[in-house]
């Protein structure tokens, strides 16, 4: 049984956040669909089967080293001194957020 205490001066959508993570990962969302339909043995016999299938073509791509296909996914590029966007080429320094200053300025021709 999971049980949320709301703790003082909190806001119950807090709480109610902090109960529906926990639901989440205790698994009951999912038992709840399992449950709330019959499903016919042959139905269930499938589904096993392709999901057999489905793991072991995961743990063959993992093994051969291939890369996961991710077409809606963009690829971050990390640590590279080259970004899209930066201004490498240009004689201006990084932008340092430490020491940024927090005024906007434009220039007259964007106004």
């Amino acid at each position: 049984m999971i049980r949320v205490q709301v703790r003082p001066n909190e806001p119950l959508e807090a709480a109610l956040r902090r109960f529906k993570r926990q639901c989440n990962y205790a698994g009951i969302f999912r038992l709840a669909k399992k449950y709330a339909y019959h499903e016919k043995s042959s139905d269930k016999r499938r589904r096993e089967e392709r999901e057999r299938i489905r793991n072991i073509v995961i743990a063959e791509r993992k093994r051969s080293g291939a890369p996961s296909p991710r077409p809606n996914k963009k690829r971050r590029l990390r640590n590279s001194s080259v970004r899209p966007g930066s201004r490498s080429n240009s004689n201006e320094p990084d932008f340092d957020p430490l020491t940024a200053d927090t005024t906007i300025v434009r220039s007259p021709a964007a106004q």
